[in-house]
């Protein structure tokens, strides 16, 4: 198959609900190779009207592209599915997250799955989803060492100089795993002290330290502040310098953001802080 083909290649996600589902395990899969491909994302499809309108468009970019377009979906209806699946067969490359992996498992188990429309159904009912709204809102309150309030409610305490990746990384924990991130910057004042902000002194077992290359934090804050002595590269690395060393005294666990990605960052912290509301 020719270059022009790859990168000509259309990804859909298909789904009777929010398609987070759909993405997520297309996304997954797809970062095995190396691929340029244009995402096409049709959510809430739930009738069969909308299941031959995705058809429709499924076999318009098949024809118009001369390739198969990979069409990734989590249907739990079956007459929606057997409409995509009998319309676009000739044309599309179909991967049924359910149909590949539920459906062995029932077998497997000898129990039928809830055959749910993704994991937001029933939402209003769901004590796991207003926990996680609740993390949320509590670590947007204690962003960036907003609140000392409720310290000992928080799952992990971040801490690091400002923009080594704190904020991101609480709030993705927070949407992600429901956990109470909270943050802290580690600014002038604390170097000069030589030890942690005293509000966190008491909850050292939840802290867990972000670092970062001086130069990549230099052009992060340049962004922010042109020409500041905020982002002067020598000020980045007397901070990044003292940062680590106060980590290193108090005995907190921290690693650098530099090359990671949130998921990783947040991987390792959970194996590092292991929070008690986490089933492992």
């Amino acid at each position: 198959m020719t270059h022009q083909a790859l990168c000509n290649r259309t990804i859909f996600f298909v789904s009777d609900g929010t398609g987070i589902t759909a993405e997520t395990f297309g996304n997954a899969i797809l970062a095995q190779f190396s691929l340029e491909a244009s995402h096409i994302r049709l959510p809430f499809t739930d009738s069969v009207d909308k299941a031959h309108q995705t058809v429709r468009q499924i076999n318009h970019i098949a024809d118009v592209g001369g390739v198969k377009p990979i069409v990734f979906t989590t249907l739990v209806n079956m007459d929606v599915l057997h409409v995509i699946n009998e319309g676009c067969k000739d044309k599309c490359m179909l991967l049924d997250m359910f149909g590949t992996f539920v459906n062995p498992l029932e077998v497997e188990l000898g129990i039928k799955s809830n055959h749910r429309i993704g994991r937001f159904s029933d939402v209003s009912k769901s004590k796991a989803y207003h926990d996680r709204i609740e993390a949320i809102n509590f670590s947007l309150a204690h962003d960036d060492g907003q609140s000392n309030t409720d310290l000992e409610q928080s799952d992990v305490i971040l801490v690091g100089v400002s923009r080594s990746g704190k904020t991101p990384t609480s709030l993705y924990l927070a949407m992600q795993y429901g956990l109470k991130a909270s943050n802290y910057p580690l600014i002038p004042e604390d170097f000069e002290r030589q030890h942690l902000p005293p509000a966190l002194v008491p909850h050292k077992k939840k802290i867990f330290g972000l670092t970062i290359q001086a130069a990549r934090l230099s052009e992060i804050r340049n962004e922010r502040r042109p020409n500041s002595r905020y982002a002067d590269l020598a000020n980045c690395r007397m901070e990044v310098a003292e940062a680590e060393a106060m980590m290193r005294r108090a005995g907190i666990r921290w690693l650098s953001t530099t090359t990671k990605s949130i998921e990783e960052i947040a991987t390792t912290i959970l194996q590092e802080i292991k929070p008690e509301r986490l089933a492992y």
